[in-house]
């Protein structure tokens, strides 16, 4: 019996110990989890903030962008930095990719091209203190560089709030686009008070210059019609890259002749970006915005509702391909009742063969193809459709106009001008 009791007290010896010994390991149990959890926690938040960090411009080295790849649209990254922006803008200048205080809007995703910031003693030096000798448009001067480059220099045209706000626009949009066919910015001045654009010089000037040759001191010789076309399917790629190849897409809004510059073989390149838009991601980049811009390129839905979109474009481009076709201006009030107004007076008539050869520019002294008129008349006559939905994407003018301008090259009407006025003879293939 005494050994049945010894043997009971040592099994309730050893079971009083294991009880002690679980106490710890519940305890040290309760101690772990809270630390795990939290570890977990801290874990998940600094991947938050890395992810957020890469996706709103933390990492550029690796994105989806190379500066060597040729289909990329943008270029190296850069900060764009107003160092010295006037007292009543502070607080307003560009910084990185935003705008302090402005509206939030959507905006182009990708990375900057370094910029030049010049002194305004820079461009007084460039441009022999903005001498007349050196003007070479509205508020455009001929510039040369410390380099010897040869630049066009030009000076913000509206004061005030509005001023800057084009001013401030037309860098962040041009410091992100790269295209044969958009006039490089550069770099630009933002020196007390002045605001100044520095372009890649464009020897021609612009469209206007030749085509209404009445309004500038007269060119040596008028455009010829393979001149002409190239222009337009120039002018075609450089919508086609706006709307369709950026993202989001981006609206001229102010497209006109005297925005289509001219480089030292005549082709083509888009400028004047002051009111251009980021649209939105909506059909076509519909926006609600201030109408602005040109009236006589205006398309209606825009001038009368202030809804813009990449269609808008296309109607001004129609506007220039009527001033390729017959060498008028969009608005002349000196023409016979029934002729003011460009449009109006060619639509009608851009579907008769008959009456598109008589709507021709005079000075092309019938040096075209027959052919190509009634296409270039077909693609001019959707463009300036009353309805925006009728319009044509820029793409597809693209791909009608180039066949065209492929036949120049077997053709004698490649020649880039008139050389001189002969009889008309229509050269129909």
């Amino acid at each position: 019996m005494a050994t049945n009791g010894t043997a009971g007290n040592g099994g309730g010896g050893r079971h009083h110990r294991a009880e002690h010994r679980g106490v710890p390991t519940l305890s040290l149990l309760v101690i772990l989890v809270p630390i795990v959890v939290l570890v977990m926690l801290l874990v998940v938040i600094l991947l938050v903030v890395v992810i957020r960090h890469v996706h709103f411009g933390g990492g550029t080295s690796k994105g989806s962008c190379s500066t060597t790849d040729r289909n990329c649209m943008f270029v190296a990254h850069s900060t764009i930095n107003f160092n010295s922006c006037s007292p009543e803008v502070q607080g307003g200048c560009l910084h990185g990719s935003n705008i302090r205080g402005g509206p939030t809007r959507p905006t182009l995703k990708g990375i900057r091209f370094q910029m030049q910031v010049f002194t305004l003693k820079e461009m007084e030096i460039a441009t022999s203190e903005f001498s007349q000798a050196n003007l070479i448009g509205e508020g455009v001067y001929r510039g040369v560089l410390r380099d010897n480059t040869l630049v066009a220099i030009k000076t913000s045209q509206r004061q005030g709030k509005q001023g800057e706000r084009a001013f401030r626009s037309e860098v962040d949009l041009l410091s992100r686009l790269r295209s044969p066919y958009i006039a490089e910015l550069l770099g630009y001045c933002a020196d007390q008070h002045y605001r100044l654009l520095v372009y890649e010089y464009m020897p021609n000037g612009c469209l206007h210059r030749y085509l209404h040759p009445g309004q500038h001191r007269r060119p040596r010789a008028g455009l010829s019609w393979g001149s002409r076309l190239c222009i337009a399917l120039d002018c075609a790629r450089g919508l086609e890259f706006l709307h369709e190849h950026t993202v989001p897409s981006v609206i001229h809004r102010n497209l006109k002749c005297a925005n289509v510059l001219l480089d030292n073989n005549f082709r083509a390149k888009l400028g004047g970006f002051g009111l251009a838009k980021v649209g939105s991601d909506k059909l076509n980049g519909l926006i609600s915005t201030r109408v602005l811009g040109t009236t006589e390129y205006m398309a209606p839905e825009y001038a009368s509702t202030g809804k813009l979109t990449t269609k808008s474009d296309v109607y001004s481009y129609g506007v220039i391909l009527l001033e390729l076709l017959t060498g008028r201006i969009p608005i002349d009030m000196s023409r016979p009742a029934g002729e003011h107004v460009l449009v109006y007076w060619a639509l009608p008539q851009l579907t008769n063969r008959e009456k598109v050869v008589e709507m021709v520019d005079p000075s092309l002294h019938g040096h075209y193809s027959q052919k190509d008129l009634i296409q270039v008349a077909a693609i001019a006559a959707m463009c300036v459709q009353t309805e925006a939905e009728y319009r044509p994407l820029m793409t597809d003018v693209v791909q009608s106009l180039i066949p065209l301008v492929k036949n120049l090259h077997s053709s004698s009407n490649s020649l880039r001008f008139n050389q001189s006025p002969s009889p008309k003879t229509n050269t129909s293939r």
